[in-house]
C-alpha cells in the first residue's frame, strides 16, 4: 500500500463527482467521498467502490466551512496516511437573467462555489503531498456565455483564477493546480427544468452531437490527478465535446 495515493473527493455523492470518486478508486487511489447532505447517498458511492475492492470511507462537510473541511482533510490522513488528491467538485447552479436575479442566490453560488472552493483548496495546499494534485471543476459557461448564466459563470470564472493563482503559488512543493470546466453534461443538476428540446439543442451544439457524460469528466479529472498528468499544471481544460 506504499504508493497507493489517496483522494478527498467534495460533492462525491453524485453526479460529476460521484463519477470522479469511482473513478479514482478504480485507478488505485484511497477515496475519501465528501458530502454536504445525504449520508445514505454518499454510503451507496463507498459501498461500490469497496464492493470493487478499493479503499473508501464517506466525510460530512459544508465545504464553505472551514472547520468541517479541516475535519475532513483529518478523517482522510487519519484512515489513509495523508492526502495526493483534491478535486474540487461540489457546486450549485442558479439560473437567472442577471437583471432578474435573487441576490440571496447569488449569495448561495458565493458561498458554495468560490468560498467552498477556496476553503478546500487551501487546506489541500496546506497538506498535499509532493506529486499531488489540485483540481478544481469550473464550467465552459465562463467561456460560451449562455444568458441565464451569469451568476454562475461569474462563480467558476473565480474557480479558474483562483486555480491558476495557486498553481504558481505551489513552486517548489511538486503539487500541480488545474481546472476542468465541463460543458453540457447529463446530471441531475444540469438537467433539471429543462424540456427535451432545449437538452437536445444543448446536445447537438458539440461536434460530437451528445452531451457529456459524468464519466467523461471523471476521466480527464483523473489523468490530471495522476501521475502521468503531473505535467499538466496551471491550465483550464475546457472538456466539452468541441463547444467553442
Amino acid at each position: 500500500m506504499s504508493d497507493e495515493r489517496v483522494a478527498v473527493v467534495s460533492g462525491g455523492s453524485r453526479g460529476i463527482g460521484r463519477a470522479i470518486a469511482t473513478t479514482l478508486a478504480a485507478q488505485g487511489c484511497a477515496v475519501v467521498v465528501g458530502y454536504k447532505g445525504s449520508a445514505s447517498t454518499a454510503a451507496g458511492v463507498v459501498e461500490a467502490i469497496t464492493s470493487a475492492g478499493g479503499r473508501a470511507i464517506a466525510a460530512q462537510a459544508d465545504v464553505a466551512d472551514e472547520a468541517a473541511v479541516a475535519a475532513m482533510f483529518d478523517e482522510a490522513e487519519k484512515a489513509f496516511g495523508g492526502v495526493d488528491v483534491v478535486v474540487n467538485s461540489a457546486g450549485r447552479l442558479a439560473l437567472s437573467p442577471i437583471a432578474d436575479l435573487d441576490l440571496a442566490d447569488l449569495d448561495a453560488l458565493h458561498r458554495t462555489n468560490i468560498r467552498g472552493t477556496f476553503v478546500m483548496a487551501r487546506e489541500a495546499a496546506r497538506r498535499a503531498r509532493a506529486g499531488g494534485a489540485i483540481v478544481n471543476l469550473s464550467t465552459s459557461v465562463v467561456g460560451l456565455q449562455f444568458p441565464s448564466y451569469g451568476a454562475y459563470a461569474a462563480s467558476k470564472g473565480a474557480v479558474e483564477a483562483m486555480t491558476l493563482v495557486l498553481a504558481r503559488e505551489l513552486r517548489g512543493r511538486d503539487v500541480t493546480a488545474n481546472a476542468v470546466a465541463p460543458g453540457p453534461t447529463a446530471t441531475e443538476m444540469f438537467l433539471e427544468g429543462k424540456d427535451d428540446a432545449t437538452i437536445e439543442g444543448l446536445a447537438q451544439q458539440a461536434p460530437l452531437e451528445r452531451l457529456g457524460t459524468p464519466e467523461d469528466i471523471a476521466e480527464v479529472v483523473a489523468f490530471l490527478a495522476s501521475p502521468s498528468g503531473h505535467w499538466v499544471n496551471g491550465q483550464v481544460v475546457r472538456a466539452n465535446g468541441g463547444i467553442i
